[in-house]
């Protein structure tokens, strides 16, 4: 039986998610009509390894106002493109979305998908930002026009449970 070597890759871009994290969401009520209401909620996630560090599996528990919810972000790294792959799965439908494509380069990721919503075909892109070993930020944004302009709707500002 032959050992796997690996080279060195971006597959350590999320290292910095591992572990517990609290979490302060903010997400707009209604997406791509122009809305200005945002529901600000807390929740918390914990991300380990898997795979031998070829990917990541985040628990994710939000304490809506319409109740309590939970998903799970599964992140795999595709050693032949050296791009990342998220997928994404919340506990009322139980349904892997359209991956999230794209990677980190200066502890800034950008991540990106065609996908639909509300009927429409859109755009849609992930921004990890990390801060500090104890604090980074997610971004979702919507596009209607091919990446011209982005409509913010949700972001996660997570620090780390000690």
């Amino acid at each position: 039986m032959q050992t796997q070597t690996y080279t060195q890759d971006a597959r350590a871009d999320f290292d910095f998610f591992i572990g517990s994290w609290t979490v302060t969401h903010r997400r707009l009520r209604e997406r791509l009509m122009g809305a200005e209401s945002w529901e600000v909620f807390e929740g918390t996630s914990i991300c380990r390894k898997i795979l031998d560090g070829l990917g990541n599996l985040e628990e994710s528990h939000f304490a809506r106002e319409s109740g309590t919810q939970q998903g799970v972000a599964f992140r795999l790294f595709d050693t032949e493109t050296q791009l990342w792959r998220i997928y994404w799965a919340d506990g009322s439908r139980g349904v892997l979305d359209v991956p999230m494509v794209g990677g980190f380069e200066g502890g800034r990721g950008e991540f990106y998908a065609h996908e639909m919503s509300g009927g429409k075909a859109i755009f849609s892109r992930f921004i990890w930002t990390v801060h500090t070993p104890a604090s980074c930020q997610w971004e979702q944004a919507y596009s209607l026009d091919g990446g011209a302009t982005w409509e913010t709707n949700w972001t996660m500002t997570f620090t780390r449970v000690e």
